[in-house]
């Protein structure tokens, strides 16, 4: 079992830079992968990024890649999502994602979903 608790989410301006944490714990945390999702209102949640386990191999929607930055530190069992030039289209509802493998993240498919933070970009 694993727990995942967000946190860094908040109201900020098209244009500013946002910094999103998952701290994870119940499980040996540098053997699973980590990933992001999101959820706009009357919208379906969608992938946003991926991380392995080792760091080595990081995965992005097209609608981010450039913008957003996935990081982990396994020292402190917490995954990071550096969000740069953000758009009012990135308004949503943001969940941390792990599973015991990077498909199961990239498929959209994680073992466990942590509460969400909320991030709204005003134009």
């Amino acid at each position: 079992q694993v727990q995942l608790v967000e946190s860094g989410g908040g109201l900020v301006q098209a244009g500013d830079s946002l910094r999103l944490s998952c701290a994870a714990s119940g499980r040996t945390f540098s053997r699973i992968a980590m990933g992001w999702f999101r959820q706009a209102p009357g919208k379906e949640r969608e992938f946003v990024a991926a991380i392995a386990w080792s760091g080595g191999n990081t995965y992005y929607a097209d609608s981010v890649k450039g913008r957003f930055t996935i990081s982990r530190v396994n020292a402190k069992n917490t995954v990071y999502l550096q969000m740069n030039s953000l758009k009012p289209d990135d308004t949503a509802v943001y969940y941390c994602a792990a599973a015991t493998s990077l498909m199961k993240v990239t498929s959209k498919n994680p073992d466990y979903w942590g509460q969400g933070t909320q991030v709204t970009v005003s134009s």
